[in-house]
């Protein structure tokens, strides 16, 4: 079971990888998650119809609905912040901040709010960690991408919170479906408020991103969310979580290599790669 939960966290990080990617090519970010939300949201009603219909019909508690409710409110806040750290920075500083910057804010509640004591390998992952994103952080040629990308691991970390304690009240594929199902009515209902504020502006019709490529972002999605819960009900969350986040480097050296990122290359790959194993060290 153990080398099956590494394959699937091994394909979610390259899921995850590539719906990054794909969503900082594109015009406008959030135009682009609005339209890959609605299309998970489909893709998942899809599979999962048949899955409820043969597997007895599982039902959600009030309680599993309320926590998926926050945590969809969260995921929207997530997309935000991640559309605002990606339109100002690069996708090799601003995925690594991100993605580091949520077990540490974890660990960090853990030892303020709950006492929790570290091992040693964990204190050399915090240490780790704090150095990756610092090194990631002053590599970026705009600072103004960091506050956002730390926001964005503020969001990731209480979403994940939430996440551990509402998916244990329901059927795990019956919980994401709904939250995917959320979040595919609350983006486009946060952009047309944003709109109407002058908070953001709508992106023309030729700056749009196509159906076709917000369909693959959206399968990526919901594909990558949906391993990541499966290998997580087979595996131990640190076994699962290292393995996950190997999309931090594999990102990083990708937006080096194809979008051109280049300013010092040597700070942010190793900033990366500290990040990575700092991650490891604190699922030990």
């Amino acid at each position: 079971m153990i080398a099956i939960a590494v394959g699937m966290s091994l394909v979610a990080a390259v899921f995850h990888g590539t719906w990054n990617v794909l969503v900082k090519v594109s015009g406008d970010p959030i135009a682009t998650f609005r339209r890959a939300t609605a299309m998970a949201a489909v893709i998942a009603s899809l599979s999962i119809v048949p899955a409820w219909l043969f597997l007895g019909r599982p039902t959600l508690t009030g309680a599993s609905v309320a926590w998926c409710l926050l945590s969809s409110v969260l995921e929207t806040t997530y997309l935000w912040l991640l559309s605002t750290a990606y339109r100002r920075g690069e996708l090799s500083a601003v995925y690594p901040i991100a993605r580091g910057s949520a077990p540490l804010l974890s660990v960090l509640v853990g030892l303020i709010l709950l006492g929790e004591r570290l091992t040693s390998p964990q204190l050399a992952g915090v240490g780790l960690l704090l150095l990756g994103i610092l090194s990631v952080t002053v590599s970026q040629a705009r600072a103004s991408a960091t506050l956002p990308a730390l926001l964005t691991g503020v969001a990731i970390a209480a979403y994940s919170s939430v996440d551990r304690v509402g998916v244990r009240l329901a059927t795990p594929w019956l919980y994401a479906w709904l939250l995917f199902t959320l979040m595919a009515i609350e983006l486009p209902l946060s952009i047309w408020i944003a709109s109407a504020l002058r908070l953001y502006r709508q992106p023309q019709p030729l700056q749009r991103p196509t159906w076709r490529q917000s369909t693959v972002i959206g399968i990526f999605f919901w594909a990558g969310y949906f391993l990541v819960l499966w290998a997580l009900s087979l595996a131990p969350l640190a076994v699962v979580a290292p393995v996950r986040e190997i999309a931090i480097v594999a990102v990083a050296v990708w937006g080096v290599w194809r979008l051109r990122e280049g300013g010092r290359t040597v700070l942010k790959l190793s900033g990366a790669l500290a990040t990575l194993v700092g991650v490891a060290l604190l699922a030990v």
